[in-house]
């Protein structure tokens, strides 16, 4: 597939680099051998802006969830590299790998994890707690106001409602004030409400607070909240789009469905590079 993109293809030595919250470069992930071999990412190349909200969508099995644990440390690629801002991950022995996860990365998943025996706010400081690390209480308040928590800090998880839950995850992943957060369908758990309510506060954030968030989604609605979409088909970035709607997901979804996938690719957002 051609690349469009301006220098960004080379993403790991590319004029203007530090505007990557994360990067990859020509990354590789393969499952299995022989006959049972699968391509989970192929060569892929991507910068993910800084203080963007960033979708990954695709058909199952395209390789988005892959390609957001290779990006988050939390799985290894075969080959290519891959950055958090300017350190590269591949290569770290585990425990820096933990430590950067734990003081540059929020992670926020379709299940909770929400430890059961501590209150909502114990939840949300639990990682700086055990880095040993004292919260910014300016910002914990910021984050707490922001998520709408402050009647519910005492409450433990099974006093709260699913969106509640998650909320405070959310809150949990921001608290520290990460590089980048990575969210793996957030709201798959959820009501409709309750995820409109997430998916509107994790905007709020980026838009409010600086943040940099990707957010892997199967649901047209939810990626309308980004700012740009990835799709992603047999484990390459085949598009990108602006300013999405849920409509426009879902009709460009529907091309995956009859096997759809542009000749080439989309007008490139700068700062994204696709292989």
């Amino acid at each position: 597939m051609t690349n469009t993109a301006p220098s960004t293809a080379d993403a790991h030595s590319a004029p203007g680099a530090g505007d990557f919250a994360a990067r990859a470069h020509q990354i590789a992930k393969v499952y299995g051998r022989g006959d049972a071999q699968v391509i989970a990412l192929d060569s892929v190349t991507v910068g993910i802006p800084r203080g963007r909200f960033t979708a990954i969508m695709g058909p199952s099995g395209s390789g988005k969830s892959t390609l957001m644990h290779c990006m988050a440390g939390l799985d290894s690629v075969d080959s290519g590299q891959v950055f958090i801002g300017d350190t590269e991950l591949t290569g770290l022995k585990d425990k820096q790998l933990t430590r950067l996860r734990r003081d540059k990365i929020g992670f926020i998943f379709q299940a909770f994890n929400l430890v059961p025996t501590l209150t909502a706010l114990e939840n949300i400081t639990l990682p700086m707690d055990i880095a040993g690390r004292k919260a910014d209480n300016a910002w914990l308040d910021t984050v707490i106001d922001t998520v709408g928590l402050r009647p519910r800090l005492k409450h433990r998880p099974s006093e709260l409602s699913g969106g509640q839950q998650q909320r405070v995850a959310c809150a949990r992943a921001l608290a520290s004030r990460p590089e980048i957060i990575f969210a793996d369908e957030p709201t798959g758990n959820l009501d409709s409400r309750s995820g409109a309510e997430v998916l509107g506060f994790l905007r709020d954030s980026v838009r409010r607070m600086g943040q940099t968030i990707v957010m892997v989604t199967h649901d047209p609605s939810a990626a309308a909240y980004a700012d740009q979409v990835l799709f992603l088909s047999d484990g390459q970035i085949v598009d990108t789009m602006t300013s999405p709607t849920a409509e426009r997901v879902l009709e460009r979804m529907k091309g995956f469905e009859t096997g759809g996938r542009p000749a080439a690719p989309g007008a490139q957002e700068p700062g994204v590079a696709a292989r």
